[in-house]
């Protein structure tokens, strides 16, 4: 075994061992992050194509499974209706098998199978993959969300958090994202709003949440009707936070998801009711140095705020 290959193998360990111990805990929030970030890493390692690499195409196939499993628990975390979908006692089993990939030549436990068509990327990397502006291939997005699977499993579902917990004199944010305008709206296949906190730096001040496939596109707009809780009270975010809206759709010929625009929305803008933001050209720019809109005509992204304080 390679020194890379060591290195990697103990760094996964340790992020699936972080994972189901936050998940034996019941720290719901924080398994769900080590989850979706693992399997992040699992996948992007399974699709590449490199000659060198220091797996064969049998161990990315496995490695690509267990990224699904990650996946399907962390859905069953945040699915209201069981935490039984995919069971951590099931996700545990695969601890041994990721540790020992490269000598693991059994029959995989779970039918489940790597998500082939579709490129996980993680927040911001597709900025690196494509800086033309969107030609939306030409229409094809025109059909049914649904005539493309899923992103991954649970993807239709989204990766919403509960609000937290209430405190004596703190604040707590629900923001309602009601609807975006676009001029193609129509034409966006799966689309979704992934929704992050930064400071300053663009560095994450609360986990990011994925709002799930929008319910549906109506003339120049794409409804969500979705609440999203902030999942840090407003009192504790730092001064110069912002409150991030990235627009993402699935580009079938590129196969993979892009952002088609942000929005953000300051401190001094968190106030109980209706507001309408103005939507910026990709790639997302969290330190808000280099904004250009979007378009001259006059499309937002609706937002309904409403407060919780004790």
């Amino acid at each position: 075994m390679s020194e890379a290959a060591r290195s990697l193998l103990q760094r996964w360990g340790a992020s699936f061992r972080k994972g189901t111990d936050f998940d034996s805990w019941g720290q719901l929030v924080e398994a769900i992050d080590e989850y979706q970030i693992l399997a992040r890493h699992l996948q992007k390692v399974a699709q590449s194509q490199h000659n060198n690499s220091e797996f064969t195409e049998d161990q990315k196939k496995t490695i690509a499974k267990i990224a699904t499993c990650l996946e399907l628990r962390s859905a069953a975390l945040q699915s209201t209706q069981s935490q039984d979908e995919f069971k951590l006692e099931d996700l545990k089993k695969l601890e041994p098998i990721l540790k020992n990939i490269l000598t693991y030549n059994k029959e995989f436990p779970f039918d489940v199978q790597p998500v082939p068509l579709r490129k996980i990327l993680a927040p911001g990397e597709e900025e690196h993959l494509e800086f033309e502006e969107d030609d939306e291939d030409g229409g094809a997005g025109a059909g049914s969300p649904n005539s493309f699977p899923a992103r991954v499993p649970g993807a239709n579902k989204g990766t919403l958090l509960p609000r937290l917990p209430s405190e004596p004199g703190m604040t707590l944010l629900t923001i309602t994202i009601e609807k975006i305008g676009l001029k193609d709206a129509g034409q966006c296949i799966d689309p979704y709003i992934t929704v992050s906190v930064k400071d300053l730096n663009g560095i994450d001040l609360t986990p990011v949440q994925d709002t799930p496939v929008a319910l549906r596109k109506e003339d120049t707009y794409v409804h969500f009707n979705v609440d999203i809780e902030i999942q840090k009270h407003i009192e504790r975010l730092t001064k110069g936070a912002a409150i991030f809206f990235e627009f993402k759709h699935y580009k079938p010929k590129k196969r993979f998801t892009s952002t088609k625009c942000f929005a953000f929305m300051e401190m001094d803008e968190i106030k109980p009711g209706a507001i309408v933001i103005e939507l910026y050209k990709k790639p997302t720019d969290f330190k808000r140095k280099k904004l250009q809109l979007l378009t001259k005509k006059p499309l937002y992204l609706h937002l309904h705020q409403t407060l919780h304080k004790e």
